[in-house]
């Protein structure tokens, strides 16, 4: 498992921590890019709803043929409905973070509570 802290200057270098591991755990060049847009919508999500004074801190692991990517930040919510089930609307301008990173993933789990946020996308490599 490797793992990365970063606040919001740090997102140029959490999308190269990203690519890295998911070049290395067997993600085609094809899949890359939909792979990084989750993953820097969800980061920079965790930088800027979280905690304010807290950094964020990605986890990345393989799962057999499954790159496993894990957000986690200390800030805290309770979304009235699933979150990113809904497509964002027609010109929508923020709001699509996550309905984002639910479309190019093969699987998206929210967790929220006293320990803080944690957001785990699944790919398949």
């Amino acid at each position: 498992m490797a793992e990365l802290a970063f606040c919001l200057p740090d997102l140029p270098d959490v999308r190269d921590f990203a690519e890295a591991h998911a070049v290395q755990g067997g993600m085609t060049r094809e899949r890359l890019a939909d792979f990084l847009v989750a993953v820097n919508e969800v980061a920079t999500n965790a930088v800027t709803h979280g905690h304010p004074t807290a950094k964020a801190v990605m986890r990345i692991w393989c799962v057999g043929r499954t790159l496993v990517v894990e957000v986690h930040d200390e800030g805290h919510w309770d979304p009235e409905t699933p979150p990113g089930e809904t497509p964002p609307a027609p010109f929508a301008t923020s709001g699509m973070g996550l309905w984002v990173a639910r479309m190019v993933s093969s699987d998206i789990r929210f967790e929220t509570g006293a320990a803080g946020t944690f957001i785990t996308m699944f790919f398949k490599v």
